[in-house]
């Protein structure tokens, strides 16, 4: 089949952008045609997929991004920039309709773009499916200017997806009981072949001085929702080195607490992606995510636990789909630093119960969350809902 994505953000980015860019690699393994709708383009599988790029006014965001500098949130957005921005993806996915003609049209992300959608939906009759990310459905519960027309294209889409279990709490709530048949959770995955069983560590040893020591590890933006703060707060009563990797509006934040703590073991390396990332992941001996917000999925928790490094988190959003209690990780009340310190003390002494758990995050990893299996639910979902006589409808 042919399937045109449209994705409101740079293909190079981080969270969906993974999501994306992931489950795009997948798709043409399974032989289907892609071409993608989005702002800036990314080269990747040039020979296998067309891109169309957006050249909006502004690129919107949801709660803030790190590698989008100057970019303002959906809600900072003047009536004349969101329609500008709205007539710059419509432009361009007529021009991608035209060219590719697709089967089916995938929008990630619940926001103005799948507006653009519906405008196709009813100007050529090509069917589409939404992906909501999670953050999309903050942004129409805190800025009512999207909800309307946002709700009119998921009543004509033929199929929603979300990213977790909360998600589809949080959407049936907003959009009504009614849509429950026509709404499945395809969660994020891991390229498992980035992560092999074991990784040689020794060089980062080396690099951050940390040879004979325990390793404490976060990664993700520097928001407050991510709750670092109080993993920055228990560090005093845990045995280990604690590194923070990330950049965003916490940053500055979090290093005054570092310092007025007077912390030794507290260490901000800012933005790392990658094998660098890769590695931390592999050497650390525990991973924390002490979100105090309703984490849609967590992609950085599914990569800790794909490099055999138990989990440590709250109980918040879509986190209990991948962390089990007392299997993969542990669960700690949110802003409580001291459950953080006690939990992560009871692994670091437990080297037996730390490898188990390691070894069953894998497994959890292996057994749901490759991308392999995300992508074959989508090809079932594209197969239950493309008309493949489209072309030939519209001609």
């Amino acid at each position: 089949m042919k399937i045109l994505f449209l994705y409101d953000f740079p293909l190079w980015g981080t969270g969906s952008g993974v999501y994306l860019r992931n489950l795009v690699e997948e798709l043409v393994k399974l032989n289907h045609k892609i071409g993608i709708v989005a702002p800036e383009e990314r080269r990747f599988l040039e020979d296998k997929i067309k891109q169309y790029r957006v050249e909006p006014p502004q690129i919107p965001v949801f709660v803030g991004h790190p590698e989008l500098k100057g970019a303002k949130r959906y809600s900072e957005l003047s009536s004349r920039e969101i329609t500008e921005i709205y007539k710059s993806f419509l432009d361009t996915t007529l021009e991608a309709v035209a060219n590719f003609e697709p089967d089916l049209i995938h929008v990630n992300h619940l926001s103005l773009i799948t507006w653009v959608a519906r405008y196709i939906k009813a100007l050529k009759n090509i069917r589409y499916i939404i992906t909501s990310h999670g953050s999309c459905l903050y942004n129409l519960l805190s800025d009512k200017r999207y909800f309307s027309l946002s709700e009119d294209a998921v009543r004509h889409a033929r199929a929603i997806t979300v990213v977790s279990g909360d998600s589809r709490s949080k959407f049936l709530k907003m959009f009504g009981r009614g849509y429950a048949k026509n709404l499945s959770i395809v969660s994020g995955g891991v390229d498992i072949k980035s992560f092999p069983q074991q990784i040689n560590t020794s060089r980062m040893d080396k690099k951050y001085k940390i040879k004979d020591e325990k390793v404490i590890l976060f990664t993700g933006r520097l928001i407050s929702a991510k709750g670092v703060s109080y993993l920055v707060k228990a560090a005093k009563d845990i045995k280990a080195e604690i590194f923070v990797v990330g950049e965003g509006p916490e940053k500055q934040h979090l290093l005054n607490l570092v310092d007025k703590k007077q912390l030794q073991n507290v260490h901000l390396l800012g933005y790392l992606t990658g094998q660098q990332l890769i590695n931390f992941y592999y050497r650390a001996d525990v991973f924390v995510a002490p979100s105090v917000w309703d984490e849609p999925l967590g992609l950085t928790i599914l990569e800790a636990m794909a490099s055999k490094t138990p989990v440590i988190a709250t109980r918040k959003g879509g986190i209990p789909l991948l962390v089990k209690h007392n299997v993969n990780g542990l669960f700690v009340r949110p802003r409580n630093a001291q459950k953080i310190a006690d939990a992560c003390n009871k692994l670091l002494k437990d080297d037996k119960l730390r490898e188990k758990m390691g070894e069953a995050a894998r497994k959890t990893v292996e057994e749901k969350f490759t991308w392999k299996k995300i992508a074959l639910k989508y090809h079932r979902l594209y197969k239950k809902h493309a008309r493949l006589n489209n072309r030939n409808h519209r001609r």
